[in-house]
């Protein structure tokens, strides 16, 4: 049966209302063009606007009545009445298999392997390791010596090929691991944080076949973990109101394991989500 007009405009309203909210900050610094070294990466890394962010869909198979502005909406098909249409999970994979099994792989890989939690954020330290120029144009908070010190005393543990890209030359080799793209899918692990973050880009990806809520999910899922990611980084954004997580300490590090851990059991809720949403799965054969 389809959802009715009056009832899946309201979830629309509702929708654009939380997504509205959501990047209202973000609206109003790039009306003053004003940048932010930590949340402007809500935007730039994951290249979708806010009104991307702010369009509803029902989620593949969920039919909407009386919809006929939908009907020429990319990956919708004619519903069982006149006018009503459906988000379609194989007009999608028919268009971008690829993609389409691309998604389905990470996701499932991911959900698959245990949370590894040791490696305390030194992606970003890595980034900057023995650099005279840095990715983000602020002072490093132990500077350039303690920074690398830092990195020298640790074992670098990462797991996530788009941190790794990233790394300085010299930090490369200090990796546990070689990571490649063509690989990613057989590292991803639920505990990294931009696997995490990444729920939002695949939930994007997948338009009208998620469910607008559950898109909004997954972008504050980012949103909080992107905040972790700056105040472990060594970067000193005092000036932008940024306590730091000194992971260098043991405090440091208990406090960012604590806050991973949290972090990867929302993930793994949204990833079984976005699955059961997606290909019709129930959230237990998702997980």
């Amino acid at each position: 049966m389809a959802v009715a007009r009056e009832e899946w405009l309201v979830r629309e309203s509702a929708h654009q209302e939380r997504a509205d909210a959501l990047t209202a900050a973000h609206r109003d610094r790039a009306a003053r063009g004003e940048k932010h070294p930590v949340w402007d990466f809500l935007f730039t890394y994951y290249a979708y606007k806010p009104a991307q962010l702010r369009r509803w869909h029902p989620g593949a198979g969920i039919e909407l009545a009386d919809a006929p502005e939908r009907a020429s909406w990319r990956w919708y098909s004619p519903g069982s009445t006149m006018d009503s249409v459906v988000p379609d999970a194989q007009a999608f994979a028919a268009e971008k298999q690829e993609l389409a099994d691309l998604i389905e792989r990470m996701l499932r890989r991911t959900a698959s392997r245990p949370g590894q939690f040791g490696c305390f954020g030194l992606h970003e330290w890595a980034m900057v390791y023995r650099a005279d120029e840095h990715r983000h144009p602020v002072p490093l908070r132990l500077g350039q010596a303690g920074t690398d010190a830092v990195v020298e005393n640790h074992d670098l543990r990462c797991t996530h090929f788009d941190a790794f890209r990233f790394f300085t030359p010299d930090a490369v080799p200090r990796n546990r691991t070689s990571l490649s793209r063509d690989e990613q899918p057989l590292f991803e692990q639920p505990g990294c944080l931009h696997a995490g973050m990444d729920l939002y880009k695949w939930a994007m990806k997948l338009g009208p076949l998620i469910p607008g809520e559950l898109l909004l999910d997954t972008f504050e899922l980012a949103r909080d973990i992107r905040l972790l990611d700056m105040e472990a980084a060594p970067y000193d954004l005092s000036a932008w109101g940024i306590v730091p997580v000194p992971i260098e300490t043991v405090e440091g590090k208990s406090e960012y394991v604590r806050r991973q851990r949290e972090f990867a059991d929302r993930g793994i809720a949204l990833r079984s989500a976005l699955l059961a949403a997606w290909l019709g799965e129930s959230t237990a054969e998702a997980a």
